[in-house]
């Protein structure tokens, strides 16, 4: 219970220094919802990686470019990925760019997912800063700066995007929890009032669906 309740407070503390307020969805999309929200410019999907192996975060001699140290996918969240990338293959609807955290299990989502059309772009942003990994306030940074200059860094500039990442990072920056294998429909946007911080984006979530159902 302790445990649980430390990361709670971590994902609390992210939310403020990001000057960002949670917004949690509950509403589930269906084929016809989602469509509509790719339609938007600037749509972001942010998928927690499919469902893996047993277990919580990485073992103790996890190496970030040694995929036999991590936690990895399971043949379920092999075929979850497949499942996601064929929706889009069958309305000719493909994001505008695939990013993924650098952790094998994220890469393998999305390249089971798209196969490399569009080339997954490992981004630094999206790793995991559970269990002392990453740097956060680095890849919140970088998250902004991103969204700060769409023209040179392609986020988020046109079309929609899929990011493929942690449940601590998605929670972090959208305020929603979500389990392997579920994507949140998300989308940066600024904020009106005087007294918010200057480029620092609050979220809108549109709403979430598991990756291989709730579009049908």
């Amino acid at each position: 219970m302790q445990s649980v309740l430390a990361r709670l407070f971590v994902v609390c503390l992210v939310f403020f220094s990001m000057g960002l307020t949670p917004t949690y969805a509950e509403q589930r999309l269906d084929a016809k919802a989602l469509q509509a929200a790719l339609d938007v410019p600037g749509t972001v999907l942010l998928i927690r990686h499919s469902a893996t192996f047993s277990g919580i975060g990485d073992p103790e001699n996890f190496r970030l470019d040694d995929c036999s140290t991590q936690r990895n996918l399971s043949p379920e969240g092999r075929a979850q990925a497949r499942a996601f990338g064929q929706w889009f293959r069958d309305r000719g609807r493909m994001p505008s760019a695939v990013r993924s955290s650098q952790w094998c299990r994220c890469l393998d989502t999305a390249t089971e997912a798209f196969g490399g059309q569009p080339q997954t772009q490992p981004w630094p942003a999206l790793n995991s800063f559970f269990q002392g990994h990453g740097h956060w306030p680095t890849q919140r940074d970088l998250i902004l700066q991103a969204l700060a200059d769409p023209r040179a860094s392609g986020v988020t500039a046109k079309g929609f995007e899929v990011w493929v990442t942690h449940q601590v990072f998605i929670s972090a920056l959208t305020g929603v929890y979500l389990s392997m294998g579920e994507l949140v429909v998300a989308r940066p946007v600024r904020s009106t009032k005087p007294s918010a911080a200057p480029g620092q984006p609050q979220w809108q979530v549109v709403g979430r669906a598991f990756i291989d159902q709730g579009f049908r």
